[in-house]
């Protein structure tokens, strides 16, 4: 191949969408409409079919959103778990591959703050405490932007909701 049609091959793999991260996506959007029971449906199929062992990238998306679905906070809490020990398998070039992220660690404050929430949620404040800080601690790979801002706005809600203050006396 020439160094042209290795350019073209590169584009191309670039502009081919991931079409499991496509699929996981449209599910969010039914999720976010209002349809938690047939979104959790949906994520939990896509589950089988990536399988424990599948792309570490999928699994840690999906169980981050497999997550939001559950109505019983001990299964959020695992499916937040499992999105957690799937990040711990990335590689920074396989998180570049998807357009919203350019290095594994810009996903750990979200993955921690969730699991704060977790905890927090059953009564476990010290665990809570614990991921709080490790969400504060990887905070600083969040970019200045709206999703960035989102994640540092709920980790205060969190941390003012943890020290017993209402965040609207702060």
């Amino acid at each position: 191949m020439t160094s042209r049609e290795d350019a073209v091959a590169e584009h191309q793999e670039e502009a081919t969408p991931d079409a499991v991260m496509t699929r996981i996506g449209q599910v969010v959007m039914l999720h976010r409409g209002g349809d938690r029971d047939e979104a959790r449906d949906r994520f939990l199929e896509l589950w089988v079919e990536i399988g424990e062992d599948g792309d570490a990238l999928h699994r840690c998306t999906l169980a981050h959103y497999l997550a939001d679905t559950q109505q019983d906070p001990a299964d959020e809490l695992a499916w937040d778990l499992r999105a957690l020990s799937a990040a711990d398998e990335l590689t920074d070039g396989r998180v570049a591959e998807h357009r919203h992220w350019r290095a594994v660690r810009a996903l750990y404050p979200s993955l921690h703050l969730n699991l704060a929430a977790d905890y927090a949620n059953l009564d476990r404040l010290e665990a809570a405490r614990s991921h709080l800080r490790l969400a504060y601690e990887t905070v600083g790979t969040l970019g200045d932007d709206s999703y960035g801002d989102g994640i540092r706005a709920a980790m205060n809600r969190l941390n003012l909701r943890l020290n017993g203050e209402d965040a609207a006396d702060g």
